[in-house]
């Protein structure tokens, strides 16, 4: 087994932040928006009648982050994984106003065995080198120089990512399989994504059948 070094984003990666801003922005603006409503990256599309400002204001208020609450099993396989010996890095394009309360109230609260250590900041994730990432946000993943395992959300449900050579991902257990293929696999090349794939495609297909993974 390879030893990886997995890159990690942290919004609608490892936690709801969609959820959570959905939530605020509704509360504060007596508004209705669903989460299902956001379909694209830009979430101020969803919300013509405020302003950018408004929108955004959220992300910059402390008490916001204790709030956004971490996706189930995300905290486990990513135990696992450095228990494995591979190494585990958090890429965030965080805003620097944004960063304190972020990682205070969500990342090292329910992520208690990541340290500052293991965290990039960069607006350019291509920059960072890895063997995977895992992001919600195709941008983050094309051009770059890794396995791409794409977290689904509502803003990336049209995007096609097996034709921009990324591997679709439902939930936490589905990037084990991932991890588990590719640190398997003699090499990250030729048809990898679809072989992951069908790994990824298997364990779906043992949920509907109320398998376990």
């Amino acid at each position: 087994m390879r030893k990886l070094r997995i890159l990690v984003d942290m919004d609608d990666t490892v936690e709801y932040l969609l959820y959570a801003w959905v939530d605020r922005l509704n509360e504060k603006h007596d508004l209705s928006v669903q989460y299902s409503d956001i379909q694209e990256w830009d979430i101020s599309v969803a919300f013509p009648t405020l302003t950018r400002e408004q929108v955004f204001a959220p992300l910059f208020e402390d008490d916001f982050w204790e709030t956004v609450k971490p996706m189930p099993d995300a905290a486990e396989v990513l135990k696992w994984a450095i228990d494995e010996g591979h190494e585990v890095y958090i890429v965030t394009a965080s805003a620097y106003q944004t960063i304190k309360s972020k990682m205070e109230n969500v990342l090292f609260k329910h992520f208690p065995f990541i340290s500052w250590e293991n965290v990039f900041i960069a607006q350019n994730k291509q920059m960072i080198r890895g063997d995977i990432l895992i992001d919600d946000a195709p941008h983050n993943l094309e051009g770059g120089d890794y396995a791409k395992l794409l977290m689904t959300a509502s803003h990336n449900q049209t995007y096609d990512a097996s034709a921009n050579g990324m591997t679709r991902v439902y939930n936490w257990y589905d990037v084990k399989a991932c991890i588990f293929a590719i640190a398997h696999a003699d090499k990250l090349k030729g048809s990898w994504p679809s072989e992951i794939e069908h790994v990824v495609s298997r364990i779906q297909l043992q949920n509907m059948l109320g398998g376990t993974h």
